[in-house]
């Protein structure tokens, strides 16, 4: 039995590679973003800490945990939605 190959498929394993790539530079992107809020943060309140502004670092430290747990219940639902059945 004769094979007959169909065009040329190395269009397609390109593709996937663009697709991998895309991947990988949003999940790079988002790391960036996550943990350059973190860093900040903490190098705010050790600044104020270091300048015996004890009460604006606690502040800053508060209104950071704050922020960082909605973040996560953004990020939660943005799972969720994203596994939602269709």
């Amino acid at each position: 039995m004769k094979r007959v190959r169909i065009g040329n498929r190395d269009g397609g394993v390109m593709m996937e590679y663009v697709i991998l790539a895309v991947l990988i530079a949003a999940a790079v992107i988002g790391g960036v973003i996550v943990l350059s809020r973190s860093i900040g943060g903490g190098l705010i309140v050790a600044g104020e800490g270091a300048t015996l502004r004890e009460k604006t670092a606690k502040g800053t430290l508060d209104d950071s945990r704050v922020r960082r747990d909605d973040d996560a219940v953004q990020a939660g639902a943005q799972h969720d939605s994203m596994h939602e059945a269709q």
